[in-house]
């Protein structure tokens, strides 16, 4: 799809590389159209990394998309260099005013702690609060997603003894497929790298949020609300090839424990290399959720996003709880 970026981002010229079409800004503003806006928060270390990963994973539709990228104020990030946020990067406060198709809140590596001692909780519930009247659909990240589902429904996190690595067989909830996974095969992989869960029974005791897709090895995979207004997904389907195993040789050279990635390696022999499973799977979720939750809801004023309230909205029928 054409996604309309900043001209110089980093991630240009890696997504042109692989043949991805990006978009001009002088082409995209010449166009007579209205692009979905997409305002990805981004609460990684290496941002441009994240930023990599998402453009991709966005790119396989034909509709036009305008890019935001978001950082928290609150927050003093050691991994990317400060002229790249300053250059490329909004804050809360610069966008507030704003309304939006879609949002992504990504991951963060503050798991283990609750989540009131993270240095910008504040300011991220903020934004999530505002998500609900200025965003038609978020899509909440790994720990986004924890988040997410502790702000809006109060549902908790659990540490885990061990943490979950490596990539995992998946299934659909349903027996008919909801429209996130419209297309999907019976069984699909997602890797995933976390040390929290949440619990099903916690999730089957809110009327308003619905399991869609799940792991007999590391449990609940996709959430939704019953309108995909906001959808939490606890894995990294937009993971690069490498990415696993850049963080399992990162850990093994710091001297931490950890176990080698589940289901990731050939022959499960890091000198062999990883396999990819997930790729196609990833690229169909994102493109499901860009057409389905965002492209064809969001109404065509898109400042009238503040006045729709779920209550009124009909639950699609392929979302509802006996699917």
């Amino acid at each position: 799809m054409p996604i309309r970026i900043a001209d110089n981002l980093p991630a240009r010229q890696v997504l042109e590389q692989e043949r991805i079409f990006v978009m001009e800004e002088n082409r995209a503003l010449s166009q007579d159209i209205r692009p979905i806006k997409i305002v990805i928060l981004n609460l990684m270390p290496d941002k441009i990394v994240t930023e990599t990963q998402l453009l991709r994973a966005m790119s396989n539709s034909p509709i036009q998309v305008d890019i935001e990228l978001l950082c928290m104020a609150s927050h003093v990030s050691t991994h990317t260099s400060r002229e790249h946020l300053i250059k490329y990067y909004m804050t809360f406060d610069s966008i507030k005013d704003e309304y939006f198709d879609g949002m992504i809140i990504t991951g963060a590596p503050v798991e283990k702690m609750d989540f009131e001692q993270v240095d910008y909780w504040e300011e991220l519930t903020k934004i999530m609060e505002w998500s609900k009247t200025h965003v038609y659909s978020t899509l909440h990240l790994c720990w986004g997603a924890f988040a997410g589902l502790y702000y809006h429904y109060g549902i908790p996190k659990y540490v885990l003894p061990k943490k979950v690595f490596g990539v995992f067989e998946h299934s659909m909830t349903y027996s008919r497929p909801v429209k996130l996974f419209r297309g999907f095969d019976d069984y699909f992989y997602v890797p995933h790298s976390r040390y929290t869960e949440v619990h099903r029974e916690d999730i089957e005791k809110c009327s308003g949020l619905r399991i869609l897709s799940e792991s007999e090895e590391c449990g609940v995979y996709a959430v939704s609300d019953l309108h995909g207004r906001q959808i939490f997904i606890t894995g990294h389907s937009e993971y690069d090839k490498d990415t696993l195993d850049k963080e399992y040789r990162r850990d093994k050279a710091a001297g931490v424990d950890t176990a080698l990635p589940v289901n990731y390696y050939r022959d499960d022999d890091p000198a062999k290399g990883p396999v990819m499973r997930w790729k196609s799977s990833a690229t169909l979720m994102y493109t499901n959720w860009l057409n389905y939750y965002v492209y064809q809801e969001t109404p065509f004023d898109i400042r009238t996003i503040e006045s729709i309230r779920n209550e009124d909205l009909i639950p699609n029928r392929d979302e509802e709880k006996n699917g």
